[in-house]
């Protein structure tokens, strides 16, 4: 069973993602199922746990300017045949090693094959995520913390 304080963090993380469902099952055969509808108002995540099923209305988040500037940056990145770093696994995205550390690719910076642009935390487990190719990073696609899905584009590279 789940604590309401799990089901909190559970909710947050699934609100600050791009995921629309997220459902695990623990050991003891409990299970619980968050999902966004798919109305941009306001957020309704359903909480299943078996035999109860409760409803819990969460503001949804406010798209700012930035996403604006985002989908003018994807355009031009689409447009110049950019190549794309994908999520191998469903987790946490984290840009930088620490909270007070620096990231470890920006937009606009050089990284060579094999070099960790990000980490992704799955199971308690944090996984480095290298470059498979030479190049530009022209675009980061997940904001810190955000729950990416498997392959999911994280950055793109020219």
């Amino acid at each position: 069973m789940y604590s309401i304080d799990q089901i909190k963090e559970m909710i947050e993380m699934l609100e600050n993602s791009q995921l629309a469902v997220l459902e695990l099952t623990d050991k003891n055969g409990g299970s619980i199922r968050l999902e966004k509808p798919s109305s941009p108002a306001v957020n309704n995540f359903a909480l299943n746990t078996g035999a109860q099923t409760a409803t819990i209305p969460v503001q949804a988040p406010v798209q700012s300017a930035s996403s604006e500037q985002n989908t003018d940056v994807e355009k031009l990145s689409e447009s110049e045949n950019c190549s794309t770093i994908k999520s191998p696994m469903v987790g946490v995205f984290y840009a930088a090693a620490s909270p007070d550390s620096n990231p470890f690719v920006t937009i606009g910076q050089r990284v060579e094959k094999g070099d960790v642009v990000c980490i992704i935390e799955a199971m308690k487990l944090m996984n480095e995520i290298t470059a498979e190719q030479s190049g530009i990073i022209t675009e980061v696609c997940v904001n810190n913390e955000d729950i990416v899905e498997y392959g999911q584009v994280l950055f793109k590279i020219k």
